[in-house]
């Protein structure tokens, strides 16, 4: 009897599982899949050892104003003044420990991902030198803003093509002390901010772009980034880096000099002949806004981990196209999301690119989605692109 009943089990079972796969096999190839993905090729991720130790230290944070902020991304401040853009569209001031919108450069309603477009999303947030606030809007483009009044003047339009090309994510920027060069990404000219996660995965590549505040000439600086998303330009301003998301990895662009720059643009600052280098190669995770340490160095968010030891999905999907497609194909970006893990990462560079420290929250139990880290009077100032808080670490106590 128990034979003939493991046999009618195994009949059922098989007949269960062929008419389940059948019509989802069809269904995923009659369905269109709205990426196209590359194989991209990651070297096995670094150990998690040393410096990069996991630790716990990014839960001694504590969080200011929940609830009041949403997506706070990136910080900066004048005096002790803080300044942020938030995910529904406003620029916003925090002086006294009051919050006050000051500016915003697109218009409601704000919301839902649909939403994103006409309300705008301010992203990468610098001061130039007559205090006055640069903003990236991944939506509108480069702005100035005055602190003050509010008053928002447009320096780049993402309505005007640049070398042919369209500015989809404009992401972040970096400015010259005399506040002549603006050094700014566009993270994808197909994909826009909404859809990150396709272009994360499609691993298609977009550039570093220049833009001069006298003569409104925008330039190419380099292509072929994948994803390239925080800039900072070094202490010497000698050169920039870009921080090349999907890539999970730093490249370095010489600058050049103004009287060199009319022969050749890759000139260094003097007569060296340079070009772009890599800066730091196969980080432990994907590497978001990039920000000066009062060391010398560079503090990087990570808005994603790659753990080893462990199971990093973004490196086992890498070179499997075949798998995104299925995965976009039957799964909403929201869906996807879900499963990437939810793990804060924080590492402080020396200035040649070495891993001095590392601050970690397992499960992003304190400090969730991490994108950028902002140190002001002894303490990092952790941005968010979808907590509704900001984060602060006294760095004396970690």
């Amino acid at each position: 009897g128990s034979t003939y009943s493991s046999k009618v089990f195994r009949v059922t079972f098989l007949t269960l599982a062929v008419s389940v796969a059948v019509p989802l096999l069809g269904v995923t190839v009659l369905l269109d899949c709205p990426i196209d993905p590359q194989p991209i090729s990651l070297k096995e991720p670094p150990l998690l050892t040393g410096v990069l130790e996991p630790n716990t230290k990014l839960r001694k944070a504590e969080r200011l104003w929940e609830n009041q902020l949403v997506g706070p991304e990136s910080i900066v401040n004048i005096g002790d003044v803080l300044f942020t853009g938030t995910a529904d569209g406003k620029i916003i001031k925090i002086e006294d420990g009051e919050i006050q919108t000051i500016a915003r450069i697109g218009h409601g309603p704000c919301g839902g991902r649909e939403d994103e477009p006409t309300c705008g999303r301010p992203l990468g947030m610098r001061v130039g030198p007559n205090n006055t606030l640069f903003v990236a809007d991944a939506y509108y483009g480069l702005y100035e803003v005055d602190p003050d009044t509010g008053e928002t003047k447009t320096l780049v339009s993402t309505k005007t093509l640049i070398e042919g090309q369209k500015l989809s994510f404009v992401n972040d920027l970096t400015v010259t002390r005399d506040g002549r060069k603006i050094y700014f990404t566009d993270s994808s000219s197909k994909w826009q901010r909404r859809d990150y996660l396709f272009l994360v995965m499609e691993g298609t590549d977009d550039g570093l772009l220049e833009y001069d505040t006298v003569t409104k000439e925008v330039k190419v600086l380099m292509v072929g980034l994948r994803f390239p998303n925080g800039v900072q330009l070094s202490p010497a301003e000698d050169f920039v880096l870009v921080q090349e998301t999907t890539m999970a990895r730093i490249r370095r662009q010489l600058r050049c000099s103004n009287l060199l720059s009319i022969t050749f643009r890759f000139y260094v600052s003097g007569l060296m002949k340079g070009g772009a280098d890599m800066f730091v190669e196969n980080m432990p995770g994907l590497p978001d806004n990039i920000r000066l340490s009062s060391s010398g160095g560079y503090w990087v968010a990570m808005a994603a981990v790659r753990p080893n030891p462990g199971f990093s999905l973004l490196d086992f999907l890498s070179e499997k196209p075949w798998i995104k497609r299925m995965i976009f194909k039957l799964l909403s970006q929201e869906t996807v999301a879900k499963f990437v893990p939810k793990y804060s990462l924080v590492v402080e560079l020396s200035e040649t690119g070495s891993y001095k420290r590392s601050f970690h929250d397992p499960n992003g139990v304190t400090v969730a989605y991490v994108s950028e880290a902002h140190e002001h009077n002894g303490h990092l100032y952790l941005g968010s692109f979808r907590s509704p808080y900001l984060c602060r670490l006294d760095l004396q106590h970690v």
